[in-house]
Protein backbone atom coordinates (compact mmCIF):
# COMPACT_ATOMS: atom_id res chain seq x y z
CA UNK A 1 0.00 0.00 0.00
CA UNK A 2 2.95 2.31 0.55
CA UNK A 3 3.84 2.04 -3.14
CA UNK A 4 0.29 3.13 -4.08
CA UNK A 5 0.55 6.03 -1.63
CA UNK A 6 3.83 7.12 -3.26
CA UNK A 7 2.30 6.99 -6.75
CA UNK A 8 -0.63 9.13 -5.62
CA UNK A 9 1.67 11.66 -3.94
CA UNK A 10 3.83 11.89 -7.08
CA UNK A 11 0.99 12.62 -9.49
CA UNK A 12 -1.12 14.75 -7.15
CA UNK A 13 0.69 18.06 -7.97
CA UNK A 14 -0.54 17.74 -11.57
CA UNK A 15 -4.12 17.97 -10.29
CA UNK A 16 -3.59 20.75 -7.76
CA UNK A 17 -3.91 24.46 -8.49
CA UNK A 18 -1.64 25.40 -11.37
CA UNK A 19 -1.21 21.81 -12.47
CA UNK A 20 -1.91 20.42 -15.92
CA UNK A 21 -5.11 18.68 -14.81
CA UNK A 22 -6.30 21.22 -12.27
CA UNK A 23 -9.87 20.95 -13.55
CA UNK A 24 -10.05 17.29 -12.53
CA UNK A 25 -8.85 17.76 -8.93
CA UNK A 26 -12.26 16.81 -7.44
CA UNK A 27 -12.25 13.59 -9.48
CA UNK A 28 -8.69 12.80 -8.36
CA UNK A 29 -9.55 13.47 -4.72
CA UNK A 30 -12.59 11.20 -5.01
CA UNK A 31 -10.34 8.29 -5.91
CA UNK A 32 -7.71 9.26 -3.34
CA UNK A 33 -10.17 9.44 -0.45
CA UNK A 34 -11.70 6.14 -1.57
CA UNK A 35 -8.34 4.48 -0.91
CA UNK A 36 -7.14 6.58 2.04
CA UNK A 37 -8.76 8.69 4.73
CA UNK A 38 -8.39 12.46 4.56
CA UNK A 39 -5.17 13.98 5.88
CA UNK A 40 -6.94 17.03 7.32
CA UNK A 41 -8.56 16.86 10.77
CA UNK A 42 -11.11 18.85 12.74
CA UNK A 43 -9.39 21.51 14.85
CA UNK A 44 -12.28 22.98 16.83
CA UNK A 45 -15.97 22.63 17.52
CA UNK A 46 -17.95 19.66 18.79
CA UNK A 47 -17.35 17.36 15.81
CA UNK A 48 -16.24 13.82 16.49
CA UNK A 49 -12.55 13.45 15.65
CA UNK A 50 -12.55 10.19 13.76
CA UNK A 51 -11.19 8.94 10.44
CA UNK A 52 -14.43 7.05 9.72
CA UNK A 53 -15.76 9.55 7.20
CA UNK A 54 -18.98 9.25 5.19
CA UNK A 55 -17.29 7.17 2.50
CA UNK A 56 -16.22 4.58 5.09
CA UNK A 57 -19.67 4.59 6.66
CA UNK A 58 -21.28 3.86 3.29
CA UNK A 59 -18.80 1.06 2.62
CA UNK A 60 -19.90 -0.57 5.89
CA UNK A 61 -23.49 -0.50 4.58
CA UNK A 62 -22.32 -2.12 1.35
CA UNK A 63 -20.61 -4.85 3.40
CA UNK A 64 -23.89 -5.38 5.26
CA UNK A 65 -25.70 -5.87 1.94
CA UNK A 66 -23.29 -8.53 0.66
CA UNK A 67 -24.98 -11.46 2.52
CA UNK A 68 -28.32 -10.50 0.94
CA UNK A 69 -26.66 -10.29 -2.47
CA UNK A 70 -25.05 -13.72 -2.08
CA UNK A 71 -28.28 -15.33 -0.96
CA UNK A 72 -30.13 -13.55 -3.76
CA UNK A 73 -27.70 -15.03 -6.28
CA UNK A 74 -28.29 -18.50 -4.87
CA UNK A 75 -32.06 -18.00 -4.83
CA UNK A 76 -32.08 -16.96 -8.50
CA UNK A 77 -30.52 -20.30 -9.37
CA UNK A 78 -32.72 -22.18 -6.90
CA UNK A 79 -35.97 -20.74 -8.25
CA UNK A 80 -34.81 -21.39 -11.81
CA UNK A 81 -34.06 -25.03 -11.04
CA UNK A 82 -37.33 -25.43 -9.14
CA UNK A 83 -39.44 -23.96 -11.95
CA UNK A 84 -37.83 -26.05 -14.67
CA UNK A 85 -37.68 -29.26 -12.63
CA UNK A 86 -33.87 -29.45 -12.42
CA UNK A 87 -33.12 -31.71 -9.44
CA UNK A 88 -29.46 -32.65 -9.83
CA UNK A 89 -27.94 -29.16 -9.47
CA UNK A 90 -25.30 -28.70 -6.76
CA UNK A 91 -25.20 -25.80 -4.30
CA UNK A 92 -22.21 -24.30 -6.12
CA UNK A 93 -23.73 -24.61 -9.59
CA UNK A 94 -27.00 -23.14 -8.34
CA UNK A 95 -25.21 -20.17 -6.81
CA UNK A 96 -23.00 -19.64 -9.86
CA UNK A 97 -26.00 -19.69 -12.20
CA UNK A 98 -27.60 -16.89 -10.22
CA UNK A 99 -24.42 -14.91 -9.66
CA UNK A 100 -23.49 -14.59 -13.33
CA UNK A 101 -27.07 -13.37 -14.02
CA UNK A 102 -26.94 -10.76 -11.25
CA UNK A 103 -23.42 -9.53 -12.06
CA UNK A 104 -24.43 -7.57 -15.22
CA UNK A 105 -27.11 -5.75 -13.20
CA UNK A 106 -24.51 -4.73 -10.61
CA UNK A 107 -22.02 -3.56 -13.24
CA UNK A 108 -24.63 -1.53 -15.12
CA UNK A 109 -26.02 0.01 -11.93
CA UNK A 110 -22.61 1.14 -10.68
CA UNK A 111 -21.30 1.99 -14.14
CA UNK A 112 -24.17 4.31 -15.05
CA UNK A 113 -24.68 5.79 -11.58
CA UNK A 114 -21.03 6.45 -10.74
CA UNK A 115 -20.33 7.57 -14.31
CA UNK A 116 -22.99 10.26 -13.94
CA UNK A 117 -21.63 11.13 -10.50
CA UNK A 118 -18.17 11.67 -12.02
CA UNK A 119 -19.68 14.10 -14.54
CA UNK A 120 -21.16 16.16 -11.71
CA UNK A 121 -17.90 15.94 -9.76
CA UNK A 122 -16.03 17.71 -12.55
CA UNK A 123 -18.90 20.09 -13.32
CA UNK A 124 -19.53 21.21 -9.73
CA UNK A 125 -15.95 20.93 -8.49
CA UNK A 126 -16.65 18.78 -5.44
CA UNK A 127 -15.78 15.23 -4.41
CA UNK A 128 -18.01 12.37 -5.45
CA UNK A 129 -21.08 11.80 -3.28
CA UNK A 130 -20.75 8.53 -1.42
CA UNK A 131 -24.46 7.76 -1.27
CA UNK A 132 -24.54 5.90 -4.58
CA UNK A 133 -22.15 3.28 -3.20
CA UNK A 134 -25.21 1.93 -1.39
CA UNK A 135 -27.82 2.74 -4.05
CA UNK A 136 -25.75 0.96 -6.68
CA UNK A 137 -25.95 -2.23 -4.63
CA UNK A 138 -29.63 -1.85 -3.75
CA UNK A 139 -30.82 -1.45 -7.34
CA UNK A 140 -29.82 -4.98 -8.50
CA UNK A 141 -31.44 -6.38 -5.34
CA UNK A 142 -34.89 -4.90 -6.04
CA UNK A 143 -35.31 -5.41 -9.78
CA UNK A 144 -36.48 -8.64 -11.48
CA UNK A 145 -33.72 -10.95 -12.63
CA UNK A 146 -34.96 -11.07 -16.23
CA UNK A 147 -35.20 -7.31 -16.78
CA UNK A 148 -33.11 -6.07 -19.75
CA UNK A 149 -29.98 -4.30 -18.53
CA UNK A 150 -30.63 -1.29 -20.78
CA UNK A 151 -33.81 -0.64 -18.82
CA UNK A 152 -31.79 -0.68 -15.60
CA UNK A 153 -29.37 1.80 -17.17
CA UNK A 154 -32.15 4.20 -18.22
CA UNK A 155 -33.90 3.97 -14.84
CA UNK A 156 -30.66 4.49 -12.90
CA UNK A 157 -29.82 7.52 -15.03
CA UNK A 158 -33.27 8.98 -14.39
CA UNK A 159 -33.11 8.34 -10.65
CA UNK A 160 -29.66 9.86 -10.13
CA UNK A 161 -30.60 12.96 -12.14
CA UNK A 162 -34.10 13.66 -10.85
CA UNK A 163 -34.14 12.03 -7.42
CA UNK A 164 -30.67 13.06 -6.27
CA UNK A 165 -28.70 15.64 -8.25
CA UNK A 166 -31.75 17.82 -8.85
CA UNK A 167 -32.01 18.25 -5.08
CA UNK A 168 -28.31 18.93 -4.55
CA UNK A 169 -26.82 15.47 -4.10
CA UNK A 170 -26.33 13.11 -1.15
CA UNK A 171 -28.05 14.31 2.02
CA UNK A 172 -30.24 16.77 0.12
CA UNK A 173 -32.48 14.38 -1.82
CA UNK A 174 -35.95 13.70 -0.44
CA UNK A 175 -36.44 10.44 -2.36
CA UNK A 176 -34.57 7.16 -2.14
CA UNK A 177 -32.61 6.69 -5.39
CA UNK A 178 -33.07 2.91 -5.53
CA UNK A 179 -36.83 3.16 -4.95
CA UNK A 180 -37.18 5.87 -7.60
CA UNK A 181 -35.35 3.54 -9.99
CA UNK A 182 -37.88 0.81 -9.25
CA UNK A 183 -40.83 3.21 -9.51
CA UNK A 184 -39.59 4.44 -12.89
CA UNK A 185 -39.30 0.87 -14.17
CA UNK A 186 -42.73 -0.04 -12.82
CA UNK A 187 -44.49 2.78 -14.66
CA UNK A 188 -42.31 2.82 -17.79
CA UNK A 189 -42.04 -0.94 -18.35
CA UNK A 190 -44.86 -2.56 -16.33
CA UNK A 191 -44.78 -5.89 -18.17
CA UNK A 192 -41.21 -6.41 -16.92
CA UNK A 193 -42.09 -5.49 -13.33
CA UNK A 194 -45.24 -7.49 -12.61
CA UNK A 195 -46.55 -10.99 -13.16
CA UNK A 196 -45.61 -14.49 -12.04
CA UNK A 197 -42.66 -14.98 -14.40
CA UNK A 198 -40.43 -11.95 -13.88
CA UNK A 199 -38.68 -13.25 -10.76
CA UNK A 200 -37.58 -16.54 -12.31
CA UNK A 201 -34.75 -16.45 -14.82
CA UNK A 202 -35.85 -17.49 -18.31
CA UNK A 203 -39.62 -17.61 -17.79
CA UNK A 204 -40.22 -14.08 -19.04
CA UNK A 205 -38.55 -15.02 -22.33
CA UNK A 206 -41.02 -17.73 -23.29
CA UNK A 207 -40.51 -20.73 -21.03
CA UNK A 208 -43.66 -21.99 -19.33
CA UNK A 209 -44.21 -22.82 -15.68
CA UNK A 210 -44.92 -26.50 -14.99
CA UNK A 211 -48.59 -27.27 -14.28
CA UNK A 212 -47.67 -28.22 -10.74
CA UNK A 213 -46.99 -24.60 -9.84
CA UNK A 214 -50.70 -23.74 -9.82
CA UNK A 215 -52.39 -24.22 -6.45
CA UNK A 216 -53.42 -22.63 -3.16
CA UNK A 217 -50.94 -20.33 -1.48
CA UNK A 218 -49.76 -20.94 2.06
CA UNK A 219 -51.98 -18.12 3.33
CA UNK A 220 -55.08 -19.60 1.74
CA UNK A 221 -54.19 -23.02 3.14
CA UNK A 222 -53.82 -21.48 6.59
CA UNK A 223 -57.15 -19.67 6.23
CA UNK A 224 -58.87 -23.00 5.61
CA UNK A 225 -57.42 -24.38 8.84
CA UNK A 226 -54.75 -26.56 7.20
CA UNK A 227 -51.39 -26.40 8.97
CA UNK A 228 -49.65 -29.03 6.83
CA UNK A 229 -48.56 -26.67 4.09
CA UNK A 230 -47.73 -28.11 0.65
CA UNK A 231 -46.76 -26.67 -2.72
CA UNK A 232 -48.59 -27.15 -6.01
CA UNK A 233 -47.34 -30.70 -6.51
CA UNK A 234 -47.89 -31.85 -2.93
CA UNK A 235 -44.39 -31.41 -1.53
CA UNK A 236 -44.39 -30.25 2.12
CA UNK A 237 -43.37 -26.68 2.87
CA UNK A 238 -41.54 -26.14 6.16
CA UNK A 239 -41.35 -23.00 8.26
CA UNK A 240 -37.66 -22.75 7.28
CA UNK A 241 -38.64 -22.78 3.58
CA UNK A 242 -40.93 -19.83 4.17
CA UNK A 243 -38.49 -17.96 6.43
CA UNK A 244 -35.51 -18.22 4.09
CA UNK A 245 -37.54 -17.57 0.93
CA UNK A 246 -37.26 -20.97 -0.76
CA UNK A 247 -40.90 -20.87 -1.83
Amino acid sequence: MKAIRNIIDNIKPQFEKGGKYEKYLPLFESFETFLYVLSNTTKRGVHIRDNNDLKRTMIIVVYALIPSLLFGAYNVGYQHNLALGIQDATLLSTFWYGFIRILPLILVSYGVGLGLEFVFVVKKGHEIHEGFLVSGMLIPLIVPIDIPIWMVAVATLFAVLFAKEAFGGTGMNVFNVALVTRAFLFFAYPSYMSGDSIWIRGLHKGAALPDGFSGATVLSQAASGNTNFVDGVGNPISVADMFFGFM
